[in-house]
């Protein structure tokens, strides 16, 4: 009824305006009256059939392979943006800055129909060569556009209804835009958005491979989602603004104008965070947002994206995170990881079994690295932090208003975000039970549904699952479904501890490469190597490379550093009980669970009743530790 009711109107304000020559106000959106005049003004007949003859291949051949770097970084968006659409009958499009089309991905029968319409590759679809429409009328007013129906300026285009985003480089410039684009008969309720989600990827993906290495600033007010495509990211060459993205520029009250002028005094009144840092910092505006500073590492320019302003000169301690796999892993690991990686490729799912702090989503991005799906989406599910009452609408996302306090426009879910890449779902033995058999039915049919109901969205995904749980045991007590179990665990590689790694040393030394050493440049003495070798590290590898982290922030520059530059609570003898060891120290007896509740009371003392601390020394989330003290109180 709505339908009909819209249809009507839009076809009064084409008679108003075309055939009496007076402004539809209330009938149109201004955007399209806007549109209508500009098209008027450059003489197109909106009667006439227009005369839109793709290029000759070879054109179109130079033109894709001009916009080639494009194309790769949109890719995945463009399967997974009509794997969600595809039900509807409708089309993706990818085009280049100019309308051209550059590829179109779409259900066969409805491509058909927008061939006769010459919604194919090659063909243009700027405002002046195609009149109103989503494309091109995206292109002019810079922002997104939906045009439906008989609001598309010529007759012929009134069979589609047209989403359309364009996709902005760090300098503010159009590269290109993304469509969707179906049947106007079909109310495609949610095309924009998809369409806007999307593009808010691709941008992300676009910034970090033109900047890769550079001195990024990532701002949020809600820290959870600093690493995600809704962060704003900025990059300041010299105290100037050189490139932004547009979540940053929201946040900071600005436009693409303003790039290259501002200061950064102007912007902030907190100091930047030391590179690798997060921090807490105060707007001009006097809004909090929360921060963080990218390492400096040696910058790689994806060709044909951005030209990136001039590099930055690196601090002189620069610490970078554990990026450097092949100096992480010993031989036997190494060669285990490539075994696995193999698997992965056959779409076997790999479960990742080991203590607290082995290591376990190093090797899972490594594995993502190392498959044939490295320049897809690595999206990491943490199923022990994420709030039990929010887990279900996390993974499975959810349809506007599907709860209260649900994002007013919905949201895809993680494992839909995973689309054509790799789902990392880290500590998997503490998703509660009334879970376990949802994800699994995600597992084996590889559909998506969303809290709320709607149609379910496929996803085509490749599971890597981690836990430091023996997930047998937690079968035969129940607590974990057998079938899920078996689902996950078709092939297990095991992570050692860090105290059963053949040449500890060896690993000290590793890590500290990996970490940039060579490039500060800092040593360690023997006697320093020897000395951590020699401890127990309960958090494993995770604790090793913080006190190795914290060596190379309190050093100097070309030092040797010995046993008294530990830092403060760590200059004691290796035999010496401490708050990091306690709960290693002493005989223990029990079950797994009295295992647990033991060491989980042995910190809580050690660290006073302190339960963030506590949390940090065991390995695991605070609200992992107040989820388990919440069931043993249950008696669970």
């Amino acid at each position: 009824m709505r339908h009909n009711v819209m249809s009507e109107s839009i076809d009064t304000a084409r008679r108003r305006f075309f055939d009496d020559g007076a402004a539809p106000r209330g009938l149109v959106s201004d955007t399209i009256l806007a549109s209508w005049r500009r098209c008027l003004e450059q003489g197109l007949v909106a009667s006439a059939r227009p005369s839109l003859m793709p290029v000759e291949r070879r054109a179109l051949g130079e033109m894709q392979e001009r916009h080639e770097a494009l194309r790769r970084l949109c890719r995945p968006e463009l399967e997974a943006l009509y794997a969600s659409a595809n039900q509807a009958g409708s089309i993706v499009v990818l085009t280049a800055p100019d309308g051209f089309i550059l590829d179109a991905l779409g259900d066969p029968d409805f491509l058909d129909k927008a061939a006769r319409v010459s919604l194919r590759p090659g063909v243009p679809w700027s405002e002046q060569s195609t009149g109103t429409n989503a494309i091109g009328t995206a292109l002019v007013e810079r922002r997104s556009v939906e045009v439906r129906g008989a609001e598309h300026y010529y007759a012929p285009h009134r069979v589609l209804s047209c989403s359309a985003s364009p996709i902005f480089d760090p300098q503010g410039r159009v590269v290109g835009v993304l469509d969707l684009s179906g049947h106007a008969s079909v109310h495609h309720l949610h095309a924009l958005g998809m369409v806007q989600l999307a593009v808010e990827q691709i941008e992300h993906r676009l910034f970090e491979c033109a900047f890769d290495g550079a001195d990024i600033v990532r701002i949020q007010p809600d820290p959870a989602l600093i690493g995600t495509a809704r962060e704003g990211m900025l990059v300041f060459e010299g105290h100037r603004l050189a490139a932004a993205n547009r979540h940053a520029l929201r946040l900071l009250g600005l436009d693409w104008s303003e790039l290259g002028k501002r200061r950064y005094d102007e912007l902030f009144a907190s100091a930047l965070p030391v590179p690798g840092s997060v921090a807490s910092m105060r707007c001009q505006t006097g809004d909090m947002v929360h921060a963080r500073r990218d390492p400096q590492r040696s910058r790689i320019v994806v060709p044909g994206t951005v030209r990136s302003p001039r590099e930055p000169s690196p601090p002189k301690q620069a610490i970078r995170p554990l990026r450097a796999p092949a100096t992480v892993f010993d031989a036997q690991l190494d060669a285990a990881i490539e075994r696995q990686v193999r698997l992965l490729d056959a779409d076997i799912t790999v479960l990742l079994q080991g203590e607290t702090g082995t290591g376990k989503e190093v090797v899972a991005r490594e594995l993502h690295r190392r498959s044939s799906r490295a320049d897809a989406p690595f999206v990491a599910v943490n199923c022990a932090s994420l709030p039990e009452a929010l887990i279900e609408s996390e993974l499975f996302g959810h349809l506007p208003g599907a709860f209260t306090g649900a994002r007013r426009e919905g949201a895809p879910g993680l494992l839909r975000e995973a689309h054509g890449g790799v789902l990392f779902l880290d500590e998997l033995g503490d998703m509660p039970l009334s879970l376990q058999s949802r994800l699994l039915r995600v597992l084996q049919e590889r559909e998506v549904t969303p809290l709320g109901g709607g149609r379910a969205h496929a996803i085509d995904v490749r599971v890597i699952a981690a836990t430091h749980r023996q997930l047998q045991q937690s079968v035969d007590r129940g607590e974990f479904r057998a079938d899920l179990y078996f689902r996950v665990a078709q092939s297990v590689l095991h992570l050692p501890p860090l105290r059963e790694h053949p040449d500890v040393a060896d690993t000290v030394r590793r890590l500290w490469a990996a970490l940039g050493a060579e490039q500060v440049p800092m040593r360690l003495a023997p006697d320093l190597v020897r000395e951590l070798a020699a401890r127990r590290w309960p958090g494993n590898v995770r604790e090793l490379v913080g006190v190795l982290r914290s060596l190379m922030a309190l050093g100097t520059v070309g030092a040797t550093l010995t046993v008294d530059d530990l830092p403060d609570g760590w200059r004691r003898p290796a035999a010496d009980a401490s708050a990091s060891s306690a709960f290693t120290a002493g005989p223990v007896a029990g079950n797994l669970h009295d295992l647990e509740a033991q060491a989980i009371d042995q910190v809580l003392a050690a660290c006073r009743g302190n339960m963030a601390a506590a949390a940090r020394k065991l390995g695991i989330s605070r609200s992992t530790l107040y989820r388990r003290l919440e069931a043993r109180q249950r008696g669970e």
